[in-house]
């Protein structure tokens, strides 16, 4: 089933790239024009009823940045029946905080560096191929 992008929620992922948060807009700068390992990431993406903020539609992979915002109890439900459902779908979930992300970019390229070349999932996507 195609989940991508649906129309119903294209003006709400317009309005939140215009208003992407600066830690976002951080990760963002180290994530677009094919800086990791040569694939292409998106923001703001739509799958299914949820917004993913970046993911990369070649590996499956979705990046969550999570502010204070995410601390609450029932974000913490929201966020875990948005990963259950979006990994039923065959998509893997990594999430940063705010403060990973504004303190160590670098620290965070390196996870999703590490997760993209770690032997499963290159198995996983043996027929994809990926930059040195």
């Amino acid at each position: 089933m195609h989940f991508s992008n649906e129309p119903y929620n294209k003006e709400l992922r317009q309005q939140l790239r215009r208003e992407s948060t600066p830690y976002e807009n951080i990760l963002w700068r180290r994530l677009q024009k094919r800086q990791v390992l040569g694939l292409k990431f998106r923001r703001q993406h739509g799958y299914g009823p949820y917004v993913l903020d970046f993911y990369c539609p070649t590996i499956r992979l979705c990046i969550e940045v999570d502010g204070e915002v995410h601390d609450s109890p029932e974000a913490k439900e929201h966020d875990s029946e948005r990963t259950e459902f979006l990994e039923q779908e065959g998509i893997t979930v990594i999430r940063f905080r705010n403060e990973e992300i504004e303190n160590n970019v670098e620290s965070v390229v390196e996870k999703i560096n590490a997760l993209i070349n770690s032997r499963d999932w290159r198995v996983r996507y043996a027929k994809t191929p990926l930059a040195p």
